[in-house]
């Protein structure tokens, strides 16, 4: 394992109080970034091992080979930054990271993925994702990407910000022309589940929630996007929330 801290460094004369350390020195002095790596192909976890080994604050304290193994890491390690793939056996890393959440809520989980689509990349924000990049960035921008991260700052690959972005628009030009015409009336049942949705309910949840079967929510949903035009859970709770149809409080 790489030293953390750097070379030692000799020791002012002893005088009263503490000393005054230099801002560079405080920077050493910080503990390394702690990092769980998931990914179902053991030889890109330990490429990913080796190249973040190289740098002195950063750490890799565990691995994991699918979603539900990286549940149980993380509960045990409490990792700074989670490293997960999407798609992988067992339990896939957008599932995994709900759970993730809730048994290491520090953590914060930065998505490393093949998949391009836009279908993940959303689904993987609302689970509460902090970066989304695609595996064709360069090692550095990993190691990047996680000081970034640990820092308060969200990353996404430039191609799928301008997904994200072109997506927002879209919503946005339709809510615009809606505005031409009534927002339809929901039904009492349907404005209940929309505004559980918006709470990032699955339809499971949701059925459990309102004594109904899960079938009968998807029916409720799909009406749901059917009367506002929409073509996604999100659009509906955007929609929703600017059309002041319901209020999350």
């Amino acid at each position: 394992m790489v030293d953390s801290f750097g070379p030692a460094m000799p020791m002012p004369d002893a005088h009263p109080g503490p000393a005054e350390e230099e801002p560079g020195e405080r920077e050493r002095r910080k503990e390394p970034i702690r990092v769980l790596v998931v990914d179902d192909h053991a030889l890109f976890r330990r490429g990913l091992e080796i190249v973040l080994a190289q740098e002195e604050d950063i750490e890799v304290i565990g691995e994991a080979g699918d979603g539900a193994e990286a549940v149980d890491k993380a509960a045990d390690l409490l990792p700074d930054i989670v490293l997960m793939d999407v798609r992988m056996p067992k339990r896939g890393g957008i599932e995994a990271c709900t759970s993730i959440k809730e048994v290491a809520p520090s953590a914060k989980i930065i998505m490393l993925t093949i998949s391009d689509e836009e279908a993940d990349l959303y689904d993987a924000i609302k689970a509460g994702a902090t970066g989304y990049l695609l595996k064709e960035i360069s090692t550095d921008e990993v190691s990047t990407a996680i000081r970034a991260v640990a820092d308060g700052q969200s990353q996404i690959s430039p191609s799928m910000a301008a997904k994200l972005l072109t997506e927002f628009k879209s919503m946005i030009q339709r809510t615009d022309e809606s505005k031409l015409v009534p927002a339809p009336k929901l039904t009492e049942r349907e404005l209940e589940v929309l505004k559980l949705v918006a709470t990032g309910m699955n339809n499971r949840d949701i059925a459990k929630e309102l004594f109904i079967s899960e079938n009968t929510v998807k029916n409720h949903v799909r009406n749901i996007l059917e009367k506002l035009q929409l073509h996604s859970r999100m659009e509906a709770v955007v929609y929703a929330m600017r059309e002041k149809i319901l209020e999350i409080r």
